[in-house]
């Protein structure tokens, strides 16, 4: 009787251990599945994306730089991590289409990625030295466009009062010039001793066509 019972236990745990490795190995089974799932959705995003980019530099080539932008910047909101072929190639669109900094900022990331050994290093120095050239010229030309607006014959609004502190001496009606012995104190010959100009004055002042007095 208790070696039928022993028998029947020993049965029981030997079914047990088996239900219970053929759960395991299901388990097992299952983690491997998703992770291969995982890992075929990387693959396909990674395809995905190198079509886009495909894309998009067809599209530099032929000279449609701003669908060709369109493009990269699509990409470029897709992904966490940038991938540095992207660098290059919309730092060279960015420079087509006259974004110099752009175009700067963008090749400056590939070569600090890539060195002087990239498949793209030596066309990336070369753009971004190109790039850098234009945007110079852009900043003269700002500066420059600047002066002209800044020197246009305006007439300044001095306010309700009319009258404006005199900037000569700065309302003392005293100019002080000083030098390494001592200073020099001389009557300003611009505001007639009265720290102020009139508005008409002050604007003819700022032409160079206020003349001193000869008080």
């Amino acid at each position: 009787m208790k070696l039928n019972t022993v028998k029947k236990g020993f049965a029981f745990c030997t079914f047990f251990l088996a239900m219970a490795f053929s759960v395991l190995g299901q388990t097992e089974t299952e983690k491997e599945k998703i992770k291969q799932l995982e890992i075929q959705r990387q693959v396909d995003r990674q395809r995905a994306q190198s079509m886009k980019l495909d894309s998009a530099v067809i599209l530099m080539n032929q000279g449609n730089y701003q669908a060709a932008d369109e493009k990269f910047l699509t990409i470029l909101r897709s992904v966490k991590s940038v991938p540095s072929d992207i660098t290059f190639y919309f730092g060279k669109n960015s420079y087509f289409l006259g974004k110099y900094k752009q175009s700067v900022d963008w090749l400056n990331k590939y070569i600090q990625l890539k060195g002087t050994a990239g498949q793209f290093s030596q066309e990336s120095i070369s753009l971004k030295q190109k790039a850098e050239v234009e945007l110079l010229k852009e900043k003269e030309q700002e500066a420059k466009q600047a002066l002209q607006v800044f020197s246009q014959d305006y007439d300044i609004d001095c306010g309700p009062m009319g009258k404006v502190t005199c900037p000569v001496c700065n309302g003392t009606t005293v100019i002080i010039k000083k030098s390494y012995i001592s200073n020099t104190y001389k009557t300003c010959t611009y505001c007639n001793l009265k720290g102020v100009l009139s508005c008409e004055d002050y604007n003819k002042l700022l032409k160079g066509e206020l003349k001193p007095s000869s008080n």
